[in-house]
């Protein structure tokens, strides 16, 4: 969707992108720190609709008011500043060819050998 939209025509600034990320973090803290959570039932009918169109290829809403229930009740939300961190280092990982999947499953994998905190205090 980053290709389609533009954001890859030219060779991105690696640096900017990180700090794009840590942006996307910065609100998501903000949005924490103002009680600003997605609205549960209205997430589900949401992600009802996607799930709906992909099978049966039309929207129960319109594209209007889904943009607008999704303006309303989850933008700048909690969870849409962390969906924005994710879809912001996938872009990154995605354009330099990194397999975040893999990279995390090894990981994982490196910290279940690791000790309680990792002999760390937190």
């Amino acid at each position: 969707m980053a290709k389609a939209n533009g954001f890859w025509d030219e060779e991105r600034n690696v640096p900017e992108m990180l700090m794009l990320i840590v942006s996307e973090l910065s609100e998501g803290l903000e949005a924490l720190r103002k009680d600003r959570y997605a609205e549960k039932s209205v997430m589900h009918d949401l992600h009802t609709d996607i799930v709906f169109n992909s099978v049966d290829e039309e929207f129960h809403y319109s594209t209007e008011n889904w943009k607008e229930m999704f303006e309303k009740n989850v933008k700048n939300s909690f969870e849409d500043e962390l969906a924005d961190t994710a879809i912001r280092l996938f872009d990154l990982c995605g354009g330099m060819g990194i397999d975040l999947a893999r990279h995390i499953e090894t990981k994982m994998h490196y910290n279940s050998t690791r000790g309680y905190k990792h002999g760390k205090k937190f």
